[in-house]
């Protein structure tokens, strides 16, 4: 037993599968923080940026992060990003910083290092996580795990809907990496995707968004009238 007073939600699941707009969604419904990793690692880059350090440097990164403090505040549109508390919450979505953070989070040390920042974050509970691994490793004691999953055709389907106009690719493209995709992150030797024992499976493939969001809050909702 976590001793935790509010539960931990974790969803994990295959790229495309929608996990962000399934935690945003709950944690609006239920007052809780969204943990948004993407968040915490563009924060880091953008310290990076402003120290003029390299991507691909990883001690220089990690002493950067071993000096750095970033906090997540739930707000009704979204989280609060506090980096050495400073609100960073615009910042942080720019371009520039995005594809930073897309360098600086391939580092295992440091990854392993915003894991332990995740951890300190939820250890109170409250907060909803998505991600590949959340169920299995970053909170393997988490209250609520749901493993969100949908067909490989479904999920490019909705990612080809949403593609831009400017960036021109077809729907069997998508399809194609979002298989290759899946691959990758099952057969990984490190953290491999795969639901966790105690997980609940919910496929979305014949599911409408209000449908896989209304599932969701049953779960989230049967755990917290369990306990009371």
């Amino acid at each position: 037993m976590s001793g935790r007073q509010r539960p931990v939600i974790a969803i994990d699941g295959p790229a495309g599968a929608g996990k962000s707009t399934l935690a945003a969604h709950l944690a609006r419904r239920f007052g809780f923080l969204n943990l948004e990793t993407g968040a915490m690692y563009r924060a880091l880059a953008l310290k990076a940026i402003e120290r003029d350090l390299g991507f691909d440097e990883e001690p220089e990164l990690l002493q950067l992060a071993g000096h750095t403090r970033i906090r997540l505040e739930p707000q009704a549109e979204g989280n609060r990003v506090l980096l050495d508390e400073v609100d960073v919450s615009r910042r942080v979505r720019e371009a520039d910083v995005t594809a930073a953070a897309s360098r600086v989070s391939v580092h295992p040390q440091l990854r392993a290092w915003m894991v332990d920042q995740q951890r300190v974050l939820g250890q109170l509970g409250g907060v909803v996580m998505e991600g590949r691994d959340i169920g299995t490793v970053v909170f393997p004691d988490a209250e609520v795990k749901i493993f969100l999953d949908a067909a490989p055709e479904v999920r490019g389907n909705r990612r080809f809907k949403q593609a831009s106009p400017s960036q021109p690719v077809t729907e069997e493209a998508i399809v194609r990496e979002l298989r290759e995709r899946d691959e990758r992150d099952r057969n990984r030797a490190e953290s491999p995707l795969r639901p966790a024992a105690d997980a609940v499976i919910l496929d979305s493939t014949g599911l409408t968004l209000a449908e896989v969001l209304a599932r969701a809050e049953e779960i989230v909702q049967g755990h917290i009238d369990r306990v009371r």
